[in-house]
């Protein structure tokens, strides 16, 4: 189980939640439906849907981000759950899930999951990361590690970023109708001029915890260095994300 720290998350991470307000004007949440967040972080999302009078249950594998959106939004249903694994009786209208299916190795459980949970004419709206989705930073990170003699454990690389394709597949081996799915480039801002470290910090601290703090700082301004030629902008650090996002139906 990975460690996240939600404060950080929170302060220096908005732009993932920010991100995902249009894909719950896609959602189109309605009131008295029962939606389902499926990697719902510290719960702002989960928040924004239940102002349209939706009953909104969120899970995370995260115990720490579960506590966050707890505190937050006491009057909501959040619980430690994780997406490979979790089960709900056919209860829920819609599923939604934002920048969280790529931390799930099993993405075929995770979409049947999802499916199952679903009543008859439900929906799943979701976003996540797909192919070519940060490879600049993956790319720099196996660099510096060869050249700092960092050791890189390809096994605890946290992501799987799918084809269109694959993730097709996986809806339609679940049982989906597909309404609509596409791959597409998102250049992603991130914030202020520590922005990539925070971004490593927050995102790929866990490949790196059997490090010490010297060798993460090293690490950390190595790959700072690298990368700066293609992702540091007039503004800033820009992130090389792709995403994939698609509306898919249960029969």
């Amino acid at each position: 189980m990975m460690n996240w720290n939600a404060e950080l998350y929170d302060k220096k991470h908005k732009f993932v939640s920010n991100f995902g307000e249009d894909l719950v004007s896609l959602l189109h949440p309605q009131r008295g439906e029962h939606i389902l967040d499926v990697g719902c972080g510290t719960g702002d999302l989960a928040y924004e849907i239940s102002k349209s009078g939706a009953t909104v249950t969120g899970i995370d594998a995260a115990q720490s981000m579960i506590e966050a959106a707890q505190e937050k939004y006491p009057h909501m249903h959040f619980s430690v759950q994780d997406g490979e694994s979790f089960s709900f009786e056919p209860q829920f209208h819609a599923v939604f899930s934002n920048a969280a299916i790529h931390w799930m190795k099993n993405q075929q459980k995770v979409v049947q999951n999802c499916f199952d949970a679903l009543l008859p004419t439900g929906r799943f709206v979701a976003e996540l990361g797909g192919a070519n989705n940060i490879q600049s930073i993956v790319e720099a990170m196996k660099t510096t590690s060869d050249r700092l003699s960092i050791l890189y454990d390809e096994t605890l690389f946290p992501w799987v970023f799918p084809t269109k394709d694959e993730m097709s597949k996986h809806l339609e081996n679940a049982g989906f109708t597909m309404i609509t799915i596409k791959h597409y480039e998102r250049p992603t801002p991130l914030v202020g001029e520590e922005g990539l470290r925070n971004w490593l910090e927050m995102f790929s601290n866990h490949m790196f915890n059997h490090l010490t703090n010297d060798e993460k700082e090293a690490l950390y301004s190595e790959c700072e260095r690298i990368l700066r030629p293609q992702l540091y902008k007039e503004n800033g650090w820009v992130a090389d994300y792709w995403r994939i996002r698609f509306i898919a139906q249960k029969p």
